[in-house]
């Protein structure tokens, strides 16, 4: 089973202004990311200019007339919230100005907006487009007569289109709340730009109960061991379960053995430097060159660490039948399975429920959070043409590097991974020597 994420969501929830405790009430499962966005001064220049204009917008008449026949400032008005203009203040923003109508201050905060939106591209995955993002926040053109007029005017109109009320440039429509899941936000943000967002796997995630066996498993268990048939499995999916396992009960978990083939993807390597857990990378060289040893050299290390290490459970990552052969061998050990839908016939998910085996899909796990690995096996790869680079066209090396490393991406990614990686590839001078650098 799965259930829908709400970590981008989360993001454009907090920037946008929503207050703090209807953060905590909608976005709960989320507050480990709410708290990092409360520290980040980026996001919080963001939010409180945010909140300033959709103050701005709801109480428009009442501030020009304190402002005209009161002689007030925004400090001294409730509808603003004072800590947060002292805090832009301090950060060298110039809000509080003398002699000032609404009319002013609306531009001056959409060009405060306008001019410190992209320093949040950072705060989300570079799989979801910025652009269709920093729409949200910009305004084009806002200085033309009549451009925030007309955007004061459609927002009143259409108040409660507007999530939790906030100011958001966009074409309002009656959806509901359209920052209430990843799921709706992407599908609506991405057709008003006459786009599709299909990746269901980066807005789903496995649910609860999933994630308790789990748990049990490794709470029952003395010791337990991960064992991945790697010439069977993803190794970013399997990333993705154990970004989304919490650590406290990773960390009960003795090691991941992977056994590899030389045939698979470069994926594998780059695996133990994002996980605490030990990582053995054992790679089986093959005697002949159409068959692989991979299963046989599995089993044998799976029944020796039974025997001679003391491990009695074991989480087997593939979606090969050949692994019932493993499980059959050893009836005092515990096992998990880990398959991919694709990949994993109906016969041996049967003789495990036919013998009390839990198994569940890693493909149920969400996938948005493993681009730091997919990041890091392409920026890999990318360094391995660094001597040849000279003559290439960006976007046919982009599609060579994801090719020869396996990395599945649509044609969206692979530009936006060129636009922002490949094409600002720059020369650095480094120990008076000239190195190529990646624009991370």
């Amino acid at each position: 089973m799965t259930v829908d994420t709400k970590e981008v969501v989360t993001t454009i929830a907090y920037l946008i202004g929503v207050r703090r405790s209807a953060l905590d009430s909608v976005y709960g499962e989320c507050s480990e990311l709410i708290e990092r966005l409360s520290a980040d001064k980026d996001a919080n220049v963001i939010r409180y200019l945010c909140k300033l204009r959709t103050a701005l917008m709801q109480h428009f008449k009442k501030t020009d007339n304190a402002m005209r026949y009161d002689l007030k400032n925004l400090k001294a008005l409730e509808w603003y919230n004072k800590d947060n203009i002292i805090q832009l203040e301090k950060w060298g923003f110039e809000i509080i100005k003398a002699n000032y109508r609404s009319e002013k201050y609306m531009l001056d905060f959409t060009k405060l907006i306008n001019e410190n939106i992209d320093k949040c591209s950072r705060l989300f995955y570079d799989w979801v487009n910025w652009q269709y993002i920093r729409d949200l926040f910009y305004v084009p053109k806002y200085q033309k007569p009549n451009v925030m007029r007309d955007e004061f005017n459609k927002y009143m109109a259409n108040i409660d289109s507007y999530p939790f009320q906030m100011y958001i440039h966009w074409q309002p429509q009656e959806l509901g709340s359209i920052i209430y899941s990843d799921r709706k936000f992407l599908k609506i943000i991405y057709s008003q730009h006459d786009d599709y967002f299909t990746d269901y796997t980066k807005y789903r995630d496995a649910d609860d109960e999933t994630r308790s066996n789990i748990y049990d498993f490794i709470d029952d268990s003395g010791k337990t061991a991960i064992a991945v048939d790697c010439e069977n499995s993803d190794p970013f999916k399997l990333y993705s379960v154990l970004k989304g396992l919490h650590p406290d009960e990773l960390a009960k978990i003795e090691k991941i053995a992977l056994y590899d083939d030389p045939h698979t993807t470069a994926g594998w390597d780059g695996l133990s430097a994002f996980t605490d857990i030990p990582v053995e990378h054992i790679e089986i060289e093959r005697i002949a060159e159409n068959k692989s040893l991979v299963d046989v050299r599995m089993t044998a290390s799976v029944v020796k660490d039974f025997y001679q290490n003391g491990i009695t459970s074991f989480i087997i990552v593939s979606s090969d039948s050949d692994f019932w052969g493993l499980i059959s061998s050893l009836p005092d050990a515990k096992f998990l399975v880990m398959y991919e839908y694709t990949k994993c016939g109906e016969a041996i998910k049967q003789a495990l429920t036919e013998h009390d085996i839990y198994y569940c899909a890693i493909d149920d796990f969400c996938t948005a959070g493993n681009e730091e690995l997919k990041k890091a096996v392409l920026f890999a790869e990318l360094k391995k043409h660094f001597p040849n680079i000279l003559g290439e066209e960006p976007m046919e090396l982009t599609r060579r590097i994801y090719a020869e490393t396996k990395v599945t991406a649509t044609i969206k990614e692979m530009e936006n991974f060129c636009k922002r990686y490949v094409s600002t590839l720059r020369l650095k001078l480094v120990d008076g020597k000239f190195q190529i650098v990646i624009q991370d």
